[in-house]
């Protein structure tokens, strides 16, 4: 047994028909209940659009450390659980949003430190872009204050030429502008964009106490003209809002349910800024952040869970805990949009005390087994593009 490769030990934890047990002594690899009407039984690591919140509340509910240990075993059946993808995110245009997120400090709804200011020009953009490869980045990614791109058609062109030379340097590439209509859409994706971030931000129930401007069905809207040019879909979440374990789920449930997963799922945690409506609401607890981060990779086991903002808020430790409930990305540099970021060189000794290592720009065609990994852990994290 001790010849066989991680790879293969991972499989033989994972339930069969032929061993159909719904759970064994500790809960372990669960075998999951088929939705109502089917007589299909469900594997964990099986890639599903059919779930029920039911059946994602459970998961969430489950004991949390039992939860994270499932978590982990499914996240190896996918992935390269050593590797961590490290983003860089810009800000290339600040303040002055139309939208009310109450979240916000860039909303022009609230008064803020944040001061409003113009699309940046293009050479800062690539040099930030440079630094960020440099450090080890492998993905560089660029927001915008804006509702969306109506009567923006010069800053659009500008943006355009910023991808296709962020993406000349053999980086992923991903913006967040705002909603975007399918022909806009397909002219990023002829830049060469990678992804687009969009986040649904929370449950569709609790969303109109978060955000009235734009609905929720709008921000599905975009999503779906994402996908259909061809570009990797970013979305996800933000904990602290307000809302409860079961908006928590909600959320998990809603990017489920899309004709295919997101290609990455972040999760965010509130980081409250003076003069928004939300500046006093208390501190997401980390179990909260782990519940979410594990159910996320058992529910969308091939997506890239990303622990992105209010990050710099968590110990070594916590994060840690974070990557093995299944989170494999963050978000490392000077800033992240208006609120603070670990720095790169932190990021890159963190993950070498762990053992862990960046992922690379693009499909990565390493094999899943990370036999080999603690050599190359002992001398550093690579990063390479």
């Amino acid at each position: 047994m001790t010849s066989l490769a991680p790879r293969a030990l991972t499989a033989l934890s994972r339930p069969t028909l032929l061993a159909p047990t719904i759970l064994n002594a500790r809960c372990h690899a669960a075998a999951v209940d088929p939705p109502s009407g089917s007589s299909r039984r469900y594997l964990d690591g099986d890639v599903r659009h059919d779930w029920r919140r039911s059946e994602i509340q459970r998961i969430f509910d489950a004991p949390l450390m039992e939860t994270i240990y499932r978590a982990a075993t499914v996240h190896r059946m996918h992935q390269d659980a050593s590797r961590i993808q490290l983003c860089t995110l810009m800000n290339i245009k600040t303040g002055g949003c139309t939208e009310d997120c109450k979240y916000c400090s860039q909303s022009s709804s609230y008064k803020t430190p944040t001061k409003a200011s113009r699309l940046v020009d293009i050479e800062p953009v690539l040099e930030a872009a440079r630094q960020a490869k440099a450090n080890g980045s492998t993905r560089f990614c660029m927001g915008a204050a804006w509702r969306d791109l109506a009567g923006r058609k010069s800053g659009f062109e500008k943006i355009l030429k910023m991808v296709k030379e962020v993406r000349a340097m053999n980086m992923e590439v991903c913006t967040t502008l705002g909603m975007l209509s399918p022909e806009q859409a397909q002219r990023l994706k002829e830049a060469g964009l990678s992804a687009y971030n969009h986040n649904l931000d929370t449950s569709r129930e609790f969303y109109p106490e978060v955000i009235t401007t734009r609905s929720y069905d709008e921000r599905l809207s975009t999503i779906e003209a994402v996908r259909a040019a061809g570009i990797s879909v970013c979305s996800g979440g933000i904990l602290g809002l307000g809302e409860k374990d079961e908006d928590r789920v909600g959320l998990i449930h809603e990017v489920s349910r899309l004709s295919e997963h997101p290609e990455s799922f972040p999760v965010n945690t509130l980081v409250p800024i003076e003069g928004t409506p939300l500046e006093k609401n208390d501190p997401v607890s980390v179990q909260t952040v782990l519940r979410t981060i594990a159910t996320a990779r058992i529910v969308l086991p091939k997506t890239i869970i990303r622990l992105a903002a209010g990050r710099h808020t968590f110990s070594e430790t916590e994060q840690a805990m974070a990557f093995m409930a299944g989170a494999n990305a963050i978000f490392t540099g000077e800033t992240m949009l208006t609120t603070p970021c670990s720095g790169w060189d932190e990021d890159k000794a963190m993950l070498s005390r762990w053992g862990l290592r960046g992922q690379r720009s693009f499909e990565d065609k390493e094999d899943v087994s990370v036999s080999s990994v603690g050599a190359e852990a002992a001398a550093g994290v690579t990063a390479q593009a």
